[in-house]
């Protein structure tokens, strides 16, 4: 039986995890892409815990009523911003099986215009 392309994208996310890993210095950048939505987090593996988190589903974002790629550009500048709060200014990207493409690229292009360094 053919594998799906969900079933594909994991086994390219797995092997992502492999090599990625976050610390509280400086944390994995993990991204989410839907159909409708794209989701940012700030991610400490050693601790299990969540520094920071954006996506498109934040009023500040829905508001301004813009195409996907300008959305993932707003995330990536959201995200960017909350790191600083945080004290982040390294993280590691992980792009979660997509496409380093569109969306994906839009996000991590504003993430770093905003001072975090990949």
């Amino acid at each position: 039986m053919k594998e799906s392309r969900k079933d594909k994208r994991q086994g390219i996310r797995y092997r992502i995890r492999k090599t990625i890993s976050g610390s509280a210095e400086t944390p994995r950048l993990a991204v989410f892409r839907s159909n409708k939505q794209i989701y940012a987090q700030l991610i400490d593996d050693n601790e299990g815990t969540t520094i920071a988190s954006a996506s498109s589903n934040e009023k500040s974002i829905v508001d301004k009523k813009v195409n996907k790629t300008e959305q993932a550009q707003l995330v990536g500048t959201l995200i960017g911003e909350k790191a600083k709060e945080a004290g982040v200014k390294s993280v590691r990207f992980d792009r979660g099986g997509f496409l380093y493409h569109g969306r994906i690229k839009c996000l991590a292009d504003s993430a770093r215009e905003t001072g975090l360094k990949f």
